[in-house]
């Protein structure tokens, strides 16, 4: 009896430390958990609203007014009468007369022409690189979420979701979620083009209209080495006939 009760005696120890152990990590892992479930939390109420309020915006024409600053020289703004199109995309109407064409010789006139076609294939391209990040894409940033890529930064009334390695490695989205009014406020990215050293940055403003609906208000892009600044303001929303 004496001999079972010794040999007992370790068994149970170990059992008792193996428990321990248990306990220890699950308490250790706790935090990690918690941590997940905010992100997870805060992430799906950002997709919600976001799914919400894009049904709305396509009841709505705007007009889009753009200014061009090109190395601190500002070109004459242009504006286009904007709505949604039945694919779901912005279909851009322009308004006001064409942009006035080069003057001068025609070596001049070339030369501008050559200019205006390079830095037209350059907006493009921009243009192609940001509509990776605008609207806001629910599975990228899900998948960001996966791969460790998302982080909350909390702020008095709002709560900012930052996004690493978002498109591509290096670049960051950020996006500010006001938590009382369940609204995006703004929208901020950084990346750059197939030079890294080409870098792009992009401030999105949200506004609101009186029915509730958000919208971007305004817009700056800036893209440094090419000395491009582009502001865009969208304004005068009106309801479509038939909403």
């Amino acid at each position: 009896m004496n001999q079972e009760q010794i040999v007992a005696r370790p068994a149970n120890r170990t059992g008792a430390w193996s428990m321990m152990f248990a306990v220890v990590t699950l308490a250790g892992n706790f935090p990690l958990f918690a941590q997940d479930s905010a992100v997870q939390e805060k992430l799906a109420a950002v997709k919600q609203a976001m799914a919400a309020n894009a049904q709305k915006l396509h009841q709505y024409q705007w007009i889009e007014t753009t200014q061009v600053t090109l190395k601190g020289e500002q070109k004459p703004a242009t504006q286009n009468s904007c709505q949604y199109g039945p694919d779901g995309k912005v279909q851009k109407t322009p308004m006001g007369p064409p942009p006035a064409q080069p003057s001068g010789g025609p070596l001049m006139k070339k030369m501008i022409e050559k200019k205006q076609a390079e830095m037209k294939e350059y907006m493009g391209d921009v243009k192609g690189v940001l509509a990776l990040y605008l609207p806001p894409d629910p599975l990228k940033m899900e998948q960001a979420k996966q791969a460790g890529n998302l982080s909350l930064n909390p702020v008095p009334g709002a709560v900012n979701l930052i996004f690493k390695n978002y498109v591509q490695p290096g670049d960051q989205m950020t996006l500010s979620f006001d938590t009382t009014a369940k609204k995006v406020a703004s929208v901020s990215v950084n990346t750059f083009m197939a030079d890294t050293q080409d870098a792009v940055t992009l401030q999105v403003q949200m506004a609101g209209l009186p029915d509730g609906t958000n919208y971007a208000q305004q817009t700056i892009l800036n893209a440094t080495a090419k000395q491009l600044v582009v502001t865009t303001t969208n304004a005068n929303y009106q309801k479509l006939g038939g909403y």
